[in-house]
Parts: structure tokens; C-alpha cells; sequence
């Protein structure tokens, strides 16, 4: 907080203006943007209503990572895909791969192909 004022007191000025905060639990806060996240661990998470707008306010421990652009591949995926175009499993794998992970598009490839 501030130095030389108490808590007591910033609380009390902060309510005279129309200020509110709270403090929010959480384990961990992901930002996703377009080529990375920033991933906040333990952290500490204000919420603060100023003037009718929230406002958050988070501190704590910062890594970043390259989010995963692998899609989740199933074995069901695959067999229905294998199952609608007759195609081997390892095609199937790599046809749904290409179209990230969207089955009907690959069964359209896969059959476009013939």
C-alpha cells in the first residue's frame, strides 16, 4: 500500500470515492495472445470498481509459453475418419493433423483424393 497511510485510512478514503476492491482467489492466470501466453502463477488478484468499471490488478510469479497449436487426436477421430474413407490409420492421423483437427474436412480430402 501506501507508505505513512494506514490501511484503515486508505479503505475509508478509497470508499469516499466511489471506490471498491476485493481480493480474489485464484491458483494461476492465463493471458492468451496471439503467438504466446503469459502465465501467472500464485498469484494475487485485486478486483477493484472504480466509478462503475472493474479493474483487475494481478501480481505473482511470471513464466510465458508458446501455446500448444496440436490438436487433441482421439482414437475415435481416427477410426471414423479411417471408417468414412477406408484410408490407413497412419493417413488418417496425419489428414486430421493437417486440418487441425476438423474430421469432416479431412474426410472431404481424404475422399476429394479418389
Amino acid at each position: 500500500m501506501v507508505p505513512g497511510i494506514n490501511q484503515r485510512q486508505m479503505r475509508q478514503a478509497m470508499k469516499k470515492m466511489g471506490i471498491r476492491q476485493e481480493e480474489l482467489e485464484a491458483t494461476e492466470v492465463i493471458i492468451r495472445m496471439p503467438d504466446k501466453e503469459i502465465v501467472i502463477e500464485n498469484p494475487s488478484i485485486q478486483k477493484v470498481n472504480m466509478m462503475g468499471k472493474w479493474s483487475y490488478q494481478i501480481s505473482g510469479e511470471e513464466t510465458e509459453r508458446v501455446p500448444n497449436s496440436t490438436p487433441d487426436i482421439t482414437e475415435e477421430d481416427i477410426r471414423t475418419v479411417m471408417e468414412q474413407t477406408g484410408c490407413s490409420e497412419e493417413l488418417a492421423k496425419n489428414t486430421i493433423e493437417e486440418c487441425n483437427g476438423d474430421l469432416a474436412e479431412a474426410i472431404l480430402k481424404l475422399t476429394d483424393d479418389e
